[in-house]
């Protein structure tokens, strides 16, 4: 009927009293009936796929339908195609997409894999753009301080919106703030990098490493500046007794010089 192939019923494609042009399959004089094809009015459009969406073009599609892990499109009618949850955004965690778009919705995708045999695409939309990850390595380095906004709370920790729509994860124990309180949702605070994993995309923030490291240097000054120090001035004690010098050793030094100077 179609080369659509998520058509749930007939009454999709067709109603009751509809006319329509259609093409005989088969005929069977015998038992006086044929088969009549619909879509074999128009060409397969996978028959021509590899060279109309070959991989790494980019198109508009219309969302479908999604499920848990991943965004249904069609490119047109009969061409169906899967972008995965984890390839629609580089910074934005996706629990569900229903929180990055909606049935209808235009979206624009790039072809990453084409699987013939199975008529399905697997698109792309983050890929659209260059990974940004590669200049958050620079920005984010371990030990940095940047201003974020608390905007999920969690039992392990809450996710922390930074610069250019990235985000980051602090545990309980990093929102502690100066004054003892726990650091609340909607909070901007300055955090501290103490992780940072380009391949999973990961951020790990500490708000307490903000204050807590600073007040360690400062004891460590203090201690170093109370330290008791050696005078410059003072001489070395001499604890080898045998290698002094007695009155008595030069006097015999002296009568041995006297004579030597007599010849004798």
């Amino acid at each position: 009927m179609s080369w659509i192939q998520h058509l749930r019923s007939a009454q999709e494609f067709l109603k009751v009293g509809d006319e329509v042009e259609a093409v005989i399959l088969t005929l069977d004089r015998d038992e006086r009936k044929m088969s009549l094809g619909i879509k074999q009015l128009k060409e397969d459009p996978w028959e021509a796929i590899d060279a109309k969406y070959p991989i790494g073009s980019k198109h508009n599609a219309k969302v479908r339908n999604f499920t848990n892990f991943g965004v249904f499109v069609e490119l047109e009618e009969g061409v169906d195609g899967l972008i995965h949850i984890s390839d629609l955004s580089w910074t934005k965690k996706v629990k569900h997409p229903s929180e990055f778009t909606q049935v209808g919705a235009p979206i624009d995708v790039i072809v990453l894999d084409i699987d013939k045999e199975n008529r399905r695409l697997s698109l792309g939309h983050k890929q659209l753009e260059e990974n940004p990850w590669d200049v958050f390595e620079e920005k984010y380095t371990v030990g940095s301080i940047h201003t974020g906004k608390i905007t999920e709370l969690m039992e392990k920790g809450a996710v922390v919106a930074l610069d250019e729509n990235v985000e980051g994860f602090a545990t309980p124990k990093h929102l502690v703030k100066e004054d003892g309180t726990q650091a609340q949702q909607g909070e901007e605070l300055p955090f501290k990098v103490i992780e940072f994993n380009k391949d999973s995309k990961r951020i790990i923030l500490s708000h307490s490493r903000t204050y807590e490291d600073p007040q360690r240097e400062e004891k460590k000054a203090a201690a170093k500046k109370a330290a008791p120090r050696a005078k410059k001035d003072e001489a070395p004690k001499i604890e080898n007794v045998a290698a002094s010098t007695t009155l008595g050793d030069i006097d015999v030094l002296a009568e041995l010089k006297a004579k030597m100077e007599k010849g004798e």
